[in-house]
């Protein structure tokens, strides 16, 4: 697991897949990570052998995928027949689960005001996902003081849009910077 936090740390642009046409491009970037934001129960395993073909690691967004049950059989599946490096989730009980089972564990918060700031404070130290990705990813400031409550590493996603985005909220902690716009996977 302190491999998957490395790999982040010497390269901290994540490619953010949500279509298959993205999937060629992502492979042939230097990102060394990728969150698979679609995928049905058809592919996912096609899409998952693919990319840890080209030697990434791949996160598995389970409230993304269509046709896959939202209970504890999905992630026995997807850890057992899938075997991503881990899966990303706004669900407690999906990281809770995931990470019992020993999957990497990423649990995903939108932070629109300061009771969702609370909330996921109080989460993040009950459930205690290996580390949490932030959504909108342009609220360096907000990032920064996550950063400075929690011990958990912090991926900043939603919203960015320039080099200097992913630097700013870089600069103020996050760990790695998921990203969906192709151009911007290979700074």
């Amino acid at each position: 697991m302190n491999n998957i936090i490395s790999s982040i740390e010497e390269n901290p642009i994540i490619a953010a897949i949500r279509d298959r046409d993205d999937i060629e491009k992502a492979l042939e970037s230097s990102v060394s990570t990728i969150f698979l934001l679609y995928s049905d129960i058809f592919n996912l395993k096609e899409l998952v052998h693919k990319i840890k073909l080209s030697n990434k690691t791949v996160f598995v967004h389970m409230d993304m995928i269509e046709g896959m049950g939202k209970d504890n059989k999905a992630i026995d599946y997807i850890s057992q027949i899938i075997k991503p490096d881990g899966i990303i989730s706004t669900r407690s009980n999906h990281i809770k689960y995931a990470r019992d089972k020993g999957l990497f564990t990423i649990q995903r918060f939108f932070l629109i005001d300061s009771l969702s700031f609370k909330t996921t404070v109080k989460t993040v130290k009950a459930v205690r996902p290996h580390m949490i990705e932030v959504m909108p990813g342009t609220i360096p400031a907000t990032i920064q003081k996550l950063s400075n409550k929690l011990s958990v590493p912090i991926i900043a996603g939603g919203l960015i849009d320039t080099k200097e985005d992913i630097i700013s909220v870089l600069k103020v902690g996050a760990l790695g910077v998921s990203v969906g716009k192709t151009d911007l996977w290979d700074l």
